[in-house]
């Protein structure tokens, strides 16, 4: 299965300050590599698709920028999270290593449940909480958080950023509404190369 890669193309060259840390770049090119089926995927327990989800992650930390009050005092790290069942494996783990956004390392964090989510910036809301993502959504509302989900179910196009897949590509929908909520400024680069939806 092909997936788009536009968005993460176009902007690559165009992130803060201009650049991309040249190892995420690389990631960036086996993971759209991998999903195309010009190479063979590196063994890893994440499939192609969410290989390439995890590089789309790393890059939403480029494009995106928080209020202060979303960094507590003496907490430097950028935390990207993922609430539920983890499909990225090891994947979004090594996407992120040793990486940094505007001074700040970016670290991982998995979280069972909704109430264990204090700190987070990046929150990816698994399939496994289709059920509860009005719910979630709802508490997560105006913390400050850039909420990602994949699920087709009608509460998470209150997310902020919904991978959507239409004809074997990956499209992102950005709710600007619910950034606006959010206190999240989203850059054009980003918002250029997605769909924009309303609640």
């Amino acid at each position: 299965m092909a997936f788009l890669a536009t968005f993460a193309m176009r902007n690559a060259i165009g992130g803060q300050g201009g650049q991309i840390p040249r190892r995420s770049t690389t990631w960036f090119i086996a993971a759209v590599l991998a999903a195309s089926g010009l190479v063979s995927p590196p063994p890893a327990t994440a499939s192609p698709e969410y290989r390439l989800k995890a590089v789309f992650l790393f890059n939403f930390a480029q494009f995106v920028k928080w209020p202060p009050q979303a960094f507590p005092q003496g907490q430097t790290s950028l935390i990207i999270g993922v609430l539920g069942d983890d499909p990225f494996g090891s994947d979004l783990d090594e996407t992120v290593r040793g990486e940094q956004v505007n001074n700040r390392p970016l670290t991982v964090q998995r979280f069972r449940r909704l109430e264990d989510v204090k700190t987070c910036h990046i929150l990816f809301i698994s399939r496994s909480e289709a059920d509860r993502s009005g719910q979630i959504l709802t508490t997560l509302r105006g913390r400050g958080i850039l909420t990602v989900g994949d699920s087709e179910s009608a509460a998470m196009r209150g997310a902020i950023i919904r991978f959507a897949t239409e004809n074997n590509k990956i499209r992102l929908k950005i709710n600007l509404q619910a950034a606006k909520d959010a206190d999240l400024t989203i850059s054009s680069k980003l918002l250029r190369s997605a769909d924009l939806v309303n609640p």
